[in-house]
């Protein structure tokens, strides 16, 4: 049974792995830190708010000090979806943001229906629609 966790990850309870919801990707334990399990981007802030004064001219830009932040991006190694995003002190450790107790999750949906996942084209009638309103949408727009 898979038990959806976040918009981006659930856990398979009879592997008991941490999966991509996106791609389906069995990740790492769910007994351990699932961003163990992704490829992580550490980000020079600068990139994400770009100086607002001029570096060359002042000390203090409105950016963030790459000295004293940085930013790690967490991405699924096979699809390449953003799982996860923080901003640490540099030096400190992934945080462990998410902690479950398996045996406790096990039991508590041991009699409950899984809930599933919307598949693209698994409502055919819905898609097409959708994708009319975007045609509609671009060709009547200013």
């Amino acid at each position: 049974m898979r038990v959806l966790i976040t918009e981006n990850l659930r856990i398979d309870l009879d592997s008991e792995l941490w999966e991509c919801r996106h791609c389906g990707k069995a990740l790492i334990s769910a007994r351990e830190n699932y961003k163990r399990g992704l490829l992580v981007y550490n980000r020079d802030p600068r990139e994400i708010h770009k100086p607002l004064l001029d570096p060359a001219k002042y000390a203090l830009t409105y950016s963030p000090n790459p000295d004293w932040c940085r930013i790690l991006e967490y991405y699924c190694p096979r699809c390449g979806s953003m799982i996860e995003t923080e901003y640490l002190p540099p030096g400190h450790p992934p945080v462990h943001d998410i902690q479950l107790d398996i045996d406790a999750l096990k039991a508590q949906w041991r009699d409950r229906a899984e809930v599933r996942e919307h598949a693209p084209g698994a409502d055919a009638g819905l898609d097409k629609l959708l994708s009319q309103r975007a045609v509609h949408a671009r060709t009547h727009s200013h």
